[in-house]
């Protein structure tokens, strides 16, 4: 491997990169020149309608949280993470980091989508609940219960070595997984987390700095990229991306570096040796907006937040066909079933990226507020991400995507 092919492949890794490929594509589709999906923004301003109805009717003051897992956390109004968390003796306010830091990695990396006929039995209420948000809660129940930990007396962490022992049974048993309730991609979920496991415990000097090896030692490594105590939010993404890459799945590498959510595009032409490569990592930025509430509460400030970007998720995604903004070429193409890597959904998914920066511009016009006040963070939960899934339940009785991804787990 040559120093600029290493090169090369760090520069995918990063917010800036998946944000101009994606507006590359968008300009190759207002071209008309995209293989499967015709954009018409004439549609864009029905779909800020919905998403500003959207938000008003869920946050009618406009105080809008940020889009994390921590929201998933919330269930019929009682915060199940706030309630523990606030009723334990915290060292200081590092351990605490550190314990939020494990849960919303895990619990993130459990998320890539439950498939339609999953749910979750509440054990406190009965209540059956499914996809993100019963995702959520068998992984918050997993951790409060200490199975994720290496110390009885602590339940509430995660231990690299536990990590890598977790077995098929564990997550069967967290997750209520049965014949009559399936989980799809299992089996990526628990590589994940053997994964993240193996890094922690490779790397002492980013994950063990002020304890045993853990993914919550990120939060000791970050402040250390703190400048004045203040932490950009794309940094949280490019350390996550560079601490993280080998825990996904072989795909593509470029210089040595993995890429992760990185996929091929015929469109996305270049003069170097990422021609063709269009990054998108959806599930890390979706976990690095889940640590900004973290960070925040240790007493930091995260700046630029809208560094970050949308994320590239069959919601957001789902809201942009649904809407008519895009438009599959052959209709056909939204009866069958298209693996994640293929150029129909790499395409779907870049063109969601740059659709939402679109609809966020209009959107802060509309209400007369800036990029500091109401970022993309707080449109995607106010928000696109609602208003994809009221759209998609509109549709479709089983509030299914418009676009069928076969999912392993590892990606959305």
């Amino acid at each position: 491997m040559t120093a600029d092919a290493t090169a090369d492949g760090l520069s995918l890794l990063s917010a800036e990169a998946v944000r101009s490929r994606a507006h590359r594509m968008l300009e190759i589709g207002l071209n008309d020149q995209l293989q499967h999906f015709k954009v018409d923004l004439g549609r864009l301003g029905e779909a800020v309608d919905l998403v500003l109805a959207t938000t008003r009717k869920a946050y009618p003051t406009f105080d809008v949280p940020f889009h994390s897992r921590w929201r998933h956390f919330v269930v019929g109004g009682i915060d199940r993470w706030g309630a523990l968390a606030d009723g334990k003796n915290w060292r200081d306010r590092k351990e605490r980091a550190r314990a939020e830091f494990d849960l919303s990695m895990i619990s993130v990396l459990l998320d890539a989508g439950a498939g339609s006929s999953w749910r979750y039995r509440d054990p406190l209420t009965g209540a059956s609940i499914g996809r993100s948000e019963g995702l959520a809660l068998a992984s918050l129940d997993m951790f409060a219960r200490g199975a994720f930990s290496a110390k009885a007396d602590e339940p509430l962490r995660a231990d690299a070595a536990v990590l890598q022992q977790l077995t098929f049974a564990d997550l069967q048993a967290g997750f209520q997984i049965a014949d009559d309730n399936p989980l799809v991609g299992l089996e990526g979920r628990i590589g994940l987390l053997h994964r993240l496991g193996e890094i922690a415990s490779a790397s002492p000097q980013i994950f063990a700095r002020d304890d045993t090896a853990r993914p919550g030692g990120l939060f000791d490594h970050l402040t250390g990229k703190a400048d004045a105590g203040s932490i950009e939010a794309s940094t949280i993404l490019s350390e996550l991306l560079r601490q993280f890459g080998p825990i996904w799945p072989s795909r593509i590498t470029l210089g040595g570096i993995p890429l992760g959510d990185c996929w091929r595009h015929p469109a996305l032409k270049t003069e170097d040796a990422t021609s063709e490569l269009v990054p998108l990592h959806k599930l890390s930025q979706w976990l690095s907006y889940s640590l900004i509430e973290p960070i925040q509460r240790a007493g930091l400030q995260v700046s630029d937040i809208d560094g970050l970007t949308g994320l590239a998720e069959y919601r957001n995604g789902g809201l942009f066909v649904d809407a008519g903004v895009l438009m599959l070429r052959d209709p056909m193409d939204a009866q069958r079933e298209h693996n994640v890597g293929s150029a129909l959904v790499v395409e779907w998914r870049a063109l969601t990226v740059a659709l939402l920066d679109r609809l966020a511009d209009l959107l802060r016009q509309r209400v007369g507020l800036d990029v500091v006040s109401l970022p993309l963070a707080k449109i995607l939960e106010g928000g696109t991400w609602a208003a994809g899934r009221a759209l998609a339940f509109a549709r479709r009785p089983d509030g299914s995507p418009p676009v069928k991804v076969a999912s392993d787990g590892t990606v959305f």
